[in-house]
């Protein structure tokens, strides 16, 4: 049965830059917020009870890791290498759309096994960075038990698994930091120097658990052994451009399932369930070069823009109570809305601005 259930896109949060776990190619995006705080060293406080479906730990993971090391696979193509989940008995397996790449034919393979095995393409959905390819033998491939994403919460330890460096099977242990965080992967280039576009996630969840590359695609779990996320993406370090430490995120199970059974039935997505403002648009550039608003470049013919009177040439400079100094930022308020929400869009028109009421469509399918 197709679980429909998203996690609510409430935060928004960027970080000064991410570093794709997948590829390992580092990637530069705007902050939001900055600033460095001390740390104190302090005792441990008393466990307080566990809230009805929090994912708390145990002594040890062991029993955990055998239990889902049989549904992580190793994923290689001619671009690089990275980690999947086995969605099914039909050898379906779940992984990033920059792992995929732009690669149609794949070797896969599970902890255990001899050689790798053939997998192809099913479909791929680069906004929401996922993608499912299937293995020609799915003999011995054991799916995944997938929990309720929107049952995590800050504080629930976690376990990421997947092939970090190439490092198969290698399991890392954190706690979940945040929830409902929207993050951006800027762009990075492909083969052949062609540009990859940005995805916005909405909803991640924050982790500590060490996310390097390789581990992209691969299984965010809880401590009974179900796979609340998959491993994406982590932070660099605004000071040399190096992985900062205790920072990941993942894209929630309950989007993950859903937008991968809507592939697997029908090769594409159908609702992508994100909301759309229905225009074409790029960030304006002031007279010191610093960003300055989202300018409308085309609208869409009868989507939400082009309703609301929304007209090229002009410049976004608000959605709701977010400000949207660039593209991304305007991104960002999107992943954060529903379709259909009736929001408020402040523009410039020939150096005026105004306010207008949008209602929001929906974000194409692929």
């Amino acid at each position: 049965m197709r679980t429909t259930q998203r996690v609510r896109r409430a935060g928004l949060a960027t970080v000064a830059a991410l570093v794709i776990g997948g590829s390992g190619v580092a990637i530069g995006a705007a902050a939001t917020d900055s600033g460095a705080t001390g740390i104190t060293a302090t005792a441990r406080p008393t466990p307080g009870p566990v809230a009805p479906g929090s994912y708390a730990g145990p002594a040890s993971y062991a029993g955990v890791v055998r239990q889902v090391l049989p549904s992580v696979v190793l994923i290689r193509t001619t671009e690089g290498l990275g980690s999947g989940v086995v969605l099914d008995a039909a050898g379906n397996i779940v992984t990033n759309a920059h792992v995929a790449g732009n690669a149609r034919e794949f070797q896969v393979q599970v902890a255990g096994d001899t050689a790798p095995r053939s997998a192809r393409l099913v479909g791929t959905y680069p906004p929401d960075d996922l993608a499912v390819i299937r293995a020609d033998d799915p003999s011995g491939l054991q799916p995944a038990k997938f929990g309720d994403s929107d049952l995590a919460q800050a504080g629930d330890v976690v376990l990421a698994i997947g092939n970090p460096l190439g490092l198969s099977s290698s399991v890392t242990e954190g706690i979940i930091s945040a929830t409902d965080r929207a993050v951006t992967e800027p762009a990075a280039q492909g083969p052949a120097g062609q540009a990859r576009a940005a995805a916005t996630l909405p909803g991640a969840l924050q982790t500590s658990a060490p996310i390097n590359p390789g581990n992209s695609g691969g299984a965010l779990v809880s401590t009974s052994g179900q796979v609340i996320g998959i491993p994406t993406l982590a932070a660099g370090s605004p000071q040399g451009g190096g992985q900062a430490q205790g920072i990941g995120f993942a894209i929630p199970s309950n989007l993950a399932r859903d937008i991968a059974t809507q592939i697997i039935e029908s090769g594409h997505v159908t609702n992508s369930h994100r909301a759309a403002i229905g225009a074409e648009v790029a960030t304006v550039l002031g007279t010191d070069g610093s960003p300055g608003g989202v300018g409308v470049v085309t609208v869409t013919s009868g989507g939400a823009a082009e309703r609301a009177g929304l007209r090229a040439g002009d410049v976004i400079k608000s959605l709701g109570r977010t400000q949207t100094p660039d593209t991304a930022a305007l991104t960002q308020a999107l992943a954060a809305a529903t379709p259909g929400d009736e929001v408020t869009v402040t523009i410039s028109r020939g150096g005026q601005d105004r306010s207008v009421q949008v209602t929001l469509g929906e974000l194409p399918g692929s």
